[in-house]
């Protein structure tokens, strides 16, 4: 039997394929583990670099530890040192207000420290009272606390179905407490009702300010009899009424105009007819020189 010839085309098969790759040797070198350990000199040298790198941001966290430590210390002996405890309050400008009572409002007394004192707090409580229009609360060191006090300065008592106190510019501030004593011998603006004064505050303020204004002109001359109530009327008229007697002087809208007019009429008056006298007219339009006299 004969074997079978290989082609003459056919290729050797490799001894391995080309895709196989071949393994390469463990090239690590085998030396010992002390050898690869850094030298005391390297050790030290890398230590002094890394040193002299930290220096700076070392002292920069010393120096803010060192400034934030000594605030601190600062802040304590100032905010708890009996050196700085108020000893004196002194409440200035006060001639209504008891100082006694504006003193126990403070939220502070003697004792407390000063740094500690709560001013601006003192200052918005302090200003809630009608009576006060300023106020300013400030340290004096080491242990005073001053209260410069501007009360408001009442000239008139306004009926607005109630007796309230109002300044020369016409603002209403507080209730008149009589029973006290407050708004003793002053004049008297009557003729706002409640409701109009309540739809238009400023409004009011004017036309009560130009009361005032009415009753200065007319007690420029002492010479006239004293009035103790200023009458508005919603014409815009003004009715002055005496103290003696209760006298009605009619001015209507113009009285600077006419207070010569009244000077001249008022004496004329005997004194007797001045204490029958119940009113004065001199609101006449067609005739400002014109006065009528009622008894």
């Amino acid at each position: 039997m004969e074997r079978s010839r290989p082609a003459a085309d056919a290729r050797p098969v490799p001894p391995a394929s080309r895709l196989t790759v071949a393994k390469k040797g463990n090239r690590r070198r085998t030396t010992p583990l002390w050898s690869r350990v850094p030298r005391p000199r390297q050790l030290l040298d890398s230590c002094g670099r890394a040193l002299r790198r930290a220096v700076p941001a070392m002292l920069a966290i010393a120096g803010i530890g060192a400034t934030a430590g000594g605030g601190y210390a600062a802040y304590r002996f100032v905010t708890h040192s009996p050196r700085f405890a108020i000893t004196d309050i002194e409440i200035r400008g006060t001639h209504v207000l008891d100082a006694r009572a504006l003193e126990a409002r403070l939220g502070f007394h003697e004792g407390d420290n000063i740094f500690t004192a709560p001013l601006a707090a003192a200052e918005t409580r302090l200003s809630h009272e009608p009576w006060i229009a300023d106020v300013r609360v400030h340290r004096e060191l080491p242990h005073t606390i001053v209260v410069d006090v501007r009360e408001r300065e009442p000239a008139a008592v306004v009926d607005v179905d109630g007796l309230y106190l109002a300044e020369a510019n016409g603002h209403v501030f507080k209730r008149a407490a009589t029973e006290h004593g407050e708004g003793a011998g002053l004049p008297v603006v009557t003729g706002i009702d409640r409701a109009t004064y309540a739809g238009d505050e400023a409004g009011a303020a004017t036309e009560i300010a130009r009361a005032l204004d009415t009753l200065t002109a007319w007690s420029r001359d002492a010479a006239r009899p004293r009035v103790g109530e200023v009458h508005l009327d919603r014409r815009g008229g003004v009715t002055l009424y005496t103290y003696d007697g209760a006298i009605a002087i009619r001015a209507g809208d113009a009285l600077a105009a006419r207070l010569r007019t009244f000077d001249r009429a008022w004496a004329a008056l005997s004194p007797d007819e001045r204490a029958r006298t119940r009113a004065v007219h001199v609101d006449n339009l067609t005739r400002p020189d014109h006065v009528t006299v009622a008894f």
